[in-house]
């Protein structure tokens, strides 16, 4: 899919070099995977070249927006991140004695197609199978809603499942996870 949009954006994204949407996603996956300073401006993951599931998902999906790609999706699932199929947090989950801990994940739909660009290694299918909810959203739901979404989520699953811990130390060890997903 060619970028066709005139808007400032997507003029500086074509001069880079990126003339196609899968130029772009090819580019986005090679950002450095981690927090930006505003997580509401998802323009900054193409200036600063670095951006989490959320904010590199939220940029794609503006850039799709302004493009007329009306088959992209932007999707917000919970999966039950473990150490198969999110190596990283491995040592974080044994250390706190958890086979796994829910985790809001961003990505995109584009028509039957799912797409994760958080990073070169990054793909759905290996989460596909422990995706426990997924809703369709708006960029603003990552802005404002995504981490009560999540919160709220976790709070149901340590019920159900009877997790040793208190909703603030899963939410601390799940930080300790997205910790471990940032070290190089």
């Amino acid at each position: 899919m060619e970028l066709i949009s005139n808007d400032e954006l997507t003029l500086d994204i074509i001069e880079s070099g990126c003339v196609t949407w899968e130029d772009l996603v090819r580019s986005v996956r090679n950002f450095k995977y981690g927090r930006s300073e505003n997580r509401g401006d998802f323009t900054s993951v193409w200036y600063r070249r670095v951006g989490t599931c959320s904010t590199k998902h939220g940029f794609l999906y503006q850039v799709a927006r302004q493009n007329n790609f009306e088959a992209v999706q932007l999707i917000v699932g919970i999966y039950l991140m473990t150490g198969s199929n999110t190596p990283k947090v491995k040592p974080v989950l044994e250390k706190y004695q958890l086979d796994g801990i829910p985790e809001a994940h961003c990505y995109l739909k584009v028509g039957e197609e799912y797409l994760d660009a958080t990073s070169n290694y990054s793909s759905f299918e290996s989460i596909a199978e422990d995706v426990m909810n997924e809703r369709v959203v708006e960029s603003e739901f990552l802005i404002a809603d995504k981490i009560q979404h999540h919160k709220k989520f976790m709070k149901s699953w340590r019920t159900l499942v009877s997790a040793p811990y208190s909703d603030e130390e899963l939410w601390k060890i799940r930080e300790e996870c997205i910790a471990a997903l940032s070290a190089d």
